[in-house]
């Protein structure tokens, strides 16, 4: 069970981050909207939720998932593979060493926390522009020692590996088509998302809930069928800046 949450505040420059998307320039006032709905929707399933105020000098900032990762045992700060994230997790550390042992992603590697997923005691580490065979290398060794067995996957598509698939409890991935035949998911059960809500596989799973972006039929159908509580949640303007509902806090 989670009982803590880090979420940062988007600053009014955020639109200023790095994108790819083609939804047109999202809009501050409705982005603050849905960032306070997704703290609330996180207080209520029972985490304490720390507030962290905006970093005017890293407009993605408020991706806090990105520069950090946190396990039962351990906190681990991350080298960005986009050089205009390093130093996010500068005001980070202080936070989590208020809960965690802090360790560090060392250059050459680099690791962003979108592209590291975990599956119960099982880690995958996406290979991804933003994270390399290095950096998931020092990952691993930092996490094997605690308990936990790791893997790397390719990413082919989208930004990071937790774009394309998630875990959503009872051994069960949410996944496009593009991972979803890769061996290492064999042992699991699959919901395969359609190619019209692909991003609806950035969807989270805490404390039994998910919570799923809103306008996605189809995924959030699927996702009933597993028994548990479905909150839909609407990350429009998360989305026009390639982010998804789990990199907007570190739960732990």
């Amino acid at each position: 069970m989670f009982t803590h949450a880090i979420t940062r505040l988007p600053g009014e420059n955020f639109a200023d981050g790095i994108t790819t998307s083609t939804l047109g320039r999202p809009g501050y006032p409705l982005i603050l909207e849905q960032h306070w709905a997704y703290r609330q929707a996180l207080q209520n399933l029972g985490l304490e939720v720390i507030l962290l105020p905006a970093e005017p000098g890293f407009p993605d900032a408020y991706f806090v998932e990105d520069p950090a990762i946190v396990t039962p045992g351990l906190a681990v700060i991350c080298n960005p593979g986009a050089l205009s994230r390093r130093g996010e997790g500068i005001t980070l550390e202080p936070v989590l060493k208020e809960y965690r042992p802090v360790a560090h992603i060392q250059p050459p590697g680099t690791l962003e926390g979108g592209d590291v997923l975990c599956a119960e005691d099982h880690f995958f580490i996406g290979l991804s522009e933003r994270t390399n065979q290095e950096g998931a290398a020092q990952l691993t060794a930092l996490l094997e020692p605690t308990g936990y067995t790791c893997i790397t996957i390719p990413v082919a598509a989208g930004l990071h590996l937790k774009s394309g698939v998630n875990y959503v409890g009872s051994n069960t991935l949410l996944v496009t088509s593009s991972l979803a035949e890769h061996p290492a998911f064999t042992r699991y059960q699959k919901i395969l998302i359609d190619p019209e809500e692909e991003y609806a596989a950035n969807t989270l799973l805490v404390n039994g809930t998910l919570l799923t972006p809103r306008g996605f039929p189809k995924t959030r159908a699927e996702l009933v069928r597993l028994g548990k509580p479905v909150i839909e949640l609407d990350v429009s303007e998360v989305q026009k800046m390639d982010g998804g509902l789990t990199c907007m806090s570190l739960r732990f």
